[in-house]
């Protein structure tokens, strides 16, 4: 076995030999035969690469345009500007995301630098929305910042991939052999996030204490992302890290926890990270989940025996709730405090995470040794 280091781990990674890309650009058009071929050919990407390109999705450049210059004013405010819309400020979970926020995992290691910050939003709620959420959430209305057309290009940004994200759940529902509306019907005020992403410029090495984002899965149904550079990898299904970069007008769709329940491990949580290239950069990943009350398990055609013994019944907005608490800082001092309280389990790992194999022989070159 060669030697593999803490720093080879996070920094090696293949390329793809090819790109897997989905074209839907004339699906609507389609004859329903067209359909359940194109949907099946979708699941049989998903299933050999564990994610792919999506073209063809109707969504304007100068949408994509807007909401990168809309991000790019915020994140180029003064600290004290950007304070104001703090996420600890928000009782749903909306808001600025300065460094300080940085996720558990990074905590852990004093010698951890963080590179970005972000501002997050969800589905919208009127003040008064029965379904608000009472006390601390994911559910309710978001937090606008008083910059010129900042609300209307997120807005329209966050609608024309949110809707995308319906057709593509429809999608799914006939590649894997479910009837129509067996997903979306637990779509209605969803917990399915925007965030804006800006990593900073930096001349910090790539390296395990230098990273944009550790590596995890999405804890929703599956996730939208677009990036204006590179530095995502993803984990394939061999269980190596392979560089992602991004394509012009194409998204890059992640498969997240609660569709690889849904579908009893068909499908599987795409794992994957940012490292530091050192060079300015801004994402938005959409995070297209269900509602929080959702009970997720294996559906029909999936929900055999041996499916519901894998993937025991959860809540979709507990999954994500507690992954979320355990992450933000913000949200554990509020637990530490008494102010937030759950009436579930917060387990220290999400049970859907996997390592490479470079991982795996780390760790038995470490208790071999």
């Amino acid at each position: 076995m060669s030697q593999m280091t803490a720093k080879d781990v996070f920094t090696k990674a293949q390329t793809w030999e090819s790109l897997p890309t989905v074209d839907i650009s004339g699906w609507a058009a389609n004859s329903n035969d067209e359909k359940i071929a194109a949907a099946s050919n979708l699941i049989d990407i998903v299933t050999t690469k564990g994610f792919f390109y999506l073209s063809g999705h109707g969504i304007e450049q100068s949408k994509v345009e807007d909401v990168y210059a809309a991000s790019k004013a915020f994140h180029d405010q003064p600290p004290e500007y950007k304070e104001r819309y703090h996420i600890k400020n928000s009782r749903h979970h909306r808001g600025w995301v300065p460094f300080s926020e940085i996720g558990q995992f990074e905590k852990d290691n004093e010698s951890h630098q963080v590179f970005y910050e972000s501002f997050d939003l969800s589905y919208d709620l009127e003040p008064g929305d029965a379904r608000i959420q009472k006390g601390y959430g994911l559910v309710g209305p978001n937090v606008w910042p008083d910059l010129p057309d900042f609300r209307s290009s997120v807005k329209s940004y966050y609608d024309s991939v949110y809707s995308l994200g319906r057709d593509l759940l429809g999608i799914f529902e006939l590649g894997l052999g479910m009837n129509q509306g067996q997903l979306l019907r637990h779509i209605n005020a969803p917990t399915s996030q925007l965030r804006l992403l800006s990593y900073l410029e930096n001349d910090a090495p790539a390296d395990e204490f230098n990273h944009g984002i550790d590596a995890h899965s999405d804890y929703e149904c599956f996730t939208i992302l677009h990036a204006t550079g590179p530095g995502l990898q993803l984990l394939s299904s061999e269980g190596h890290w392979v560089e992602t970069p991004p394509v012009e007008n194409h998204f890059i769709v992640l498969i997240g926890d609660v569709l690889e329940a849904w579908s009893g491990g068909k499908l599987t949580a795409t794992q994957h990270r940012v490292v530091n290239r050192g060079a300015s950069r801004f994402s938005l990943p959409l995070f297209f989940g269900a509602d929080f009350d959702c009970v997720v398990r294996p559906e029909i055609p999936f929900d055999s025996q041996k499916a519901r013994e894998q993937y025991p019944s959860f809540v979709a907005g507990e999954h994500l709730w507690g992954r979320t608490i355990k992450i933000f800082p913000y949200l554990s001092d509020l637990m530490d405090s008494g102010e937030l309280n759950v009436d579930f389990k917060i387990t220290d790992e999400n049970p859907f995470k996997r390592v490479s194999k470079e991982e795996e022989d780390l760790l038995q070159q470490r208790s071999a040794s």
